[in-house]
């Protein structure tokens, strides 16, 4: 088993670097850089992250240099545990103390003016949401972006509940790697193997420690107990720019943060979002090829302009909503007074064709309702709503009669992930037609548009499925499909149903986009049981996923036609 490990990089010169002592003696270590100049007292930007203050992957000396260079003073602090901090190595757990405690040893230096804002992506954007659980009154604005406060959150069912999320390979494999120790180590899994538990072993073996973080986790997760003083949500508001990815692989756990503070008055007249055609890495749709550091004016410069506003007090007015079309040829940033924009109507699409949806491409047909509705208006922005009679009378008509659509899930020759790091999808962007032609994969194709499509908002899909195994694993996939047949990937979504039986209804959140779909192309959805080693597939027997040591093919099936058949629900600007 080969392990790469990863310690910290080389002292930044731009920075000093000093031990802060949290309130139970533990000692982080922390840079702080200033502007250049006697510049005196001023605001500063705090950012907490596990994956080294001075490496390669994060670039913190230079995201400090831009801050600086337009007048911030910048704190980069190593987490408890990482890199040069002291302290044990465990995920979420001492973020919101650890926060406060930063920011109150941040507020006493005579660089600082008293004011402070946090920024940052993933586990440093969780960080930011962990110290405002604490309510520390200097914080007064923050910059979380692909992230979540429930981020990484292993899915366990809720007392009654058939459905949970799927989990995510990255869920258990993340404190092996990230977590384990300070430094980062770097395997690979064999994800043919079973029981994958017995690899987790060896590699333990083969470092010679065990990871804290995994063994809270594995086989059953302990709730970790990541807001010791309360729910982030119940602190004051402070004003927070919530950037999202179309291509995140972590964006559900920010919708979810995003419905929660629309629901809280207060958290709602201070939440701005910023919509992006970007992936959890930060590579944007409008320009694949530019390195990180080669887009520094597009990943900082919306949060430079936020503090400018809510930290220096400048004059000046953030939109509520800004966003991306992606595939328009414009990455200029369109701006609405909410999200949906208020104009906005919701088409439903019916999938029909059992026959053919289990074959090869183009497969079965998906068919546009001729009336569409006012986005939300029939759930599109929450549970799919219940058909009215005209909605049932045109499906019905629309999806032909009533029939179901089976396909085999085994888990020992799962649906393969189209791409390796999910994280970076956008790096890879992979045409996702020959998983059409599986005979695993359910396909449904529209006709050829004749005119754009503009989606700007929810998709949501509702079916009734079912499985002869004891739980089945539904993965929707809504696919932009160009007139040489490359199929590329707009939104997806997937859901774990326990005890599915013959006949089980299920809603599919495929997240928020904004896409551009070209005269010419066509959508095309796909539904299949696994997305393999991306998430965790269920082997087929009912048991742990990670303990099974053999698996059993699932036969599953999916209703089409009817008022109970396939339903796509999608958010498109009028007149598209």
């Amino acid at each position: 088993m080969e392990i790469v490990r990863t310690g910290p990089g080389p002292l930044s010169p731009d920075a000093t670097q000093y031990m802060v002592r949290m309130r139970d003696g533990v000692r982080l270590a922390t840079d702080v850089y200033l502007p250049a100049g006697d510049v005196g007292a001023g605001p500063t930007i705090v950012t907490r992250l596990p994956y080294d203050k001075t490496g390669e992957y994060t670039f913190m000396p230079q995201v400090a240099a831009y801050f600086t260079a337009r007048g911030y003073r910048m704190v980069v602090q190593d987490v408890r545990g990482k890199f040069r901090s002291e302290g044990e190595t465990l995920l979420f757990v001492n973020e919101a103390y650890d926060g406060y405690d930063t920011i109150d040893w941040v507020v006493q230096q005579d660089w600082s003016d008293g004011v402070v804002g946090m920024w940052g992506d993933s586990y440093y954007g969780f960080t930011q949401w962990a110290a405002v659980s604490t309510a520390h009154p200097a914080l007064r604005a923050m910059v979380p972006r692909v992230t979540g406060t429930r981020l990484g959150e292993l899915p366990v069912p809720s007392p009654g509940d058939r459905t949970h999320d799927v989990e995510m390979s990255v869920h258990r494999f993340y404190p092996l790697s990230y977590f384990h120790d300070r430094d980062i180590l770097e395997w690979e899994l064999d994800w043919s193997r079973r029981p994958l538990a017995e690899a987790v072993e060896e590699f333990f073996a083969a470092v010679g420690s065990r990871s804290a973080s995994y063994d809270l986790w594995f086989p059953h997760p302990v709730t970790l107990r990541r807001f010791p003083a309360g729910s982030p949500f119940d602190a004051p508001a402070v004003p927070v720019l919530m950037t999202i990815g179309w291509w995140d692989n972590c964006a559900p756990w920010q919708w979810a943060d995003h419905r929660e503070l629309v629901r809280r008055p207060g958290w709602a007249r201070n939440e701005y979002l910023l919509l992006e055609a970007i992936d959890h890495e930060n590579t944007s749709h409008f320009d694949r090829d530019a390195t990180p550091l080669e887009s520094l004016d597009r990943y900082l410069g919306p949060a430079v302009e936020f503090f400018d506003v809510f930290l220096r007090g400048c004059p000046g007015e953030i939109p509520a909503v800004r966003w991306q079309l992606a595939n328009s040829g414009d990455a200029s940033l369109r701006v609405s007074s909410a999200w949906p924009p208020p104009e906005a109507v919701e088409v439903t699409w019916v999938a029909s064709g059992a026959a053919a949806a289990a074959g090869a491409a183009p497969g079965g047909a998906l068919t546009p309702l001729p009336r569409p509705e006012p986005a939300g208006a029939a759930g599109a922005a929450g549970a799919a709503g219940a058909a009215g009679a005209a909605d049932v009378a045109a499906v019905a008509g629309a999806g032909g009669p009533a029939e179901v659509a089976e396909w085999v899930h085994d888990a020992a020759a799962p649906v393969g992930s189209p791409v390796g790091n999910p994280f970076a999808f956008l790096s890879e962007y992979p045409d996702e037609r020959d998983a059409a032609d599986r005979p695993d994969v359910l396909v449904f194709t529209g006709a050829a548009l004749t005119e754009p499509l503009d989606l700007a908002g929810p998709i949501m899909l509702s079916a009734t499925v079912g499985s002869d195994g004891p739980e089945m694993d539904l993965f929707a996939r809504l696919l932009d499909v160009a007139p040489d047949g490359a199929a590329r990937l707009i939104a997806r979504g997937q859901q774990t149903i326990l005890a599915p039986g013959g006949a089980f209804p299920v809603v599919l959140d495929l997240g928020h986009t904004g896409y551009r779909v070209p005269a010419g192309h066509a959508l095309r959805l796909t539904l299949a049981g696994s997305d393999a080693p991306e998430f965790v597939p269920a082997p087929g027997t009912g048991e742990h996923r990670w303990l099974a040591a053999t698996t059993v093919p699932n036969r599953q099936c999916v209703r089409l036609g009817g008022p109970d058949g396939v339903r796509l629900r999608c958010t498109v600007l009028p007149g598209s």
